[in-house]
């Protein structure tokens, strides 16, 4: 009781914006089973014959779907098959109180769904489109990416949901997830330890892709033939490989402000921000978004390449093969997000702990 009553004591003052948003585990779960529950019945709607089913033998570019042949009248009644069912359990797991349905059948179908979503139906499409919106080329966005995006979505309500429910069940914070007794892995010093592992990781991956690229915009094929060489460099397509890959070289940069000072504290030769503290969610938002997609796009590479789309691999592995380590990348970025949040996220607006 006197923990309790301490922790009360020290319980900041928050707004009424910021109690709103620590509630975010009593609603995240409606959330999903709704999203889940409409996209069943769109899937309802195309199974029973309607148009505009984005997936499979109907998508814009079938090459990169793992469905390239099945039309939709056999896609939609399983993507259906697969929602409705999620909606479900996302609805089971949002409801107070103890379900009769085992945790862990209850868990286990909504890391199943999200692996499943994430690896079968979502790509490097989502990324590309991504740089689309940044640029404000609306018109650029293809129909079966936004459909990714929204499956995406639901997938990631769903994974929040599901870690909603397992810190109810272990009767941690729903907010922060900590307990009086919280375990040291979680601390920020250990956070910092092993967040530093994580960014080296993050930073070396993307500096490995772009070494090809900047190798082919200078004149040397490296992991590709004579001849792919030449008809790449016709169209001038290692020119804007090497501008993506600097790009991203940029962002691996921008991956050791998780771990260095001036992640925190803005730096000197910001007019206007110098001295003031980085707002977390400036770097948690960016960084979450970009680990996901490049995992997605890494696991699409893996994907093709098991079902043997690409010819001349031994030839040509330089444009396929740095693409498959993608998804150790995101899960780094990933790893080292969560270890700056942890690090920064103070005292919780909710229970109070610290």
């Amino acid at each position: 009781m006197t923990q309790v009553a301490n922790r009360d004591r020290e319980r900041p003052k928050v707004t009424r914006a910021a109690r709103f948003r620590s509630r975010w585990p009593d609603r995240i779960g409606y959330a999903a089973a709704a999203a889940l529950f409409l996209y069943g019945l769109a899937n309802v709607y195309w199974a029973l014959g309607g148009d505009g089913f984005p997936f499979g033998a109907e998508d814009a570019n079938p090459e990169y779907s793992a469905f390239e042949d099945t039309p939709a009248t056999t896609l939609a009644p399983v993507l259906a098959a697969l929602l409705l069912p999620a909606s479900a359990v996302a609805l089971l797991m949002a409801l107070p109180g103890r379900r009769r349905v085992p945790r862990n059948v209850l868990l286990g179908c909504t890391w199943c769904f999200v692996a499943v979503t994430l690896a079968a139906f979502a790509d490097f499409r989502l990324l590309g489109n991504l740089a689309y919106a940044v640029m404000l080329q609306i018109g650029a966005i293809n129909w079966t990416v936004v459909n990714q995006f929204f499956l995406v979505v639901s997938a990631g309500l769903m994974a929040a949901t599901a870690l909603a429910y397992q810190r109810r069940l272990r009767n941690a914070c729903g907010n922060c997830g900590r307990t009086d007794g919280g375990p040291d892995w979680t601390s920020p010093a250990e956070a910092a330890r092993w967040g530093r592992k994580a960014v080296r990781i993050a930073v070396v991956i993307p500096f490995v892709y772009a070494s090809t690229r900047w190798a082919w915009a200078l004149g040397i094929p490296l992991g590709i033939s004579d001849k792919l060489w030449e008809e790449g460099k016709e169209d001038h397509l290692w020119y804007w490989g090497a501008g993506l890959a600097t790009l991203g070289a940029l962002g691996a940069l921008l991956t050791l402000g998780l771990v260095q000072r001036w992640g925190e504290i803005f730096p000197r030769w910001m007019l206007g921000l110098r001295g003031k503290r980085v707002p977390p969610l400036l770097a948690i938002i960016p960084a979450s978004l970009v680990s996901l997609l490049i995992t997605i796009a890494g696991v699409m590479y893996i994907r093709l390449e098991i079902q043997g789309k690409f010819d001349n691999q031994s030839e040509d592995w330089g444009t396929t093969v740095p693409e498959m380590f993608w998804p150790l990348w995101g899960a780094a970025l990933a790893t080292a997000t969560l270890a700056y949040h942890l690090r920064r996220r103070g005292r919780c607006k909710r229970c109070g702990r610290l």
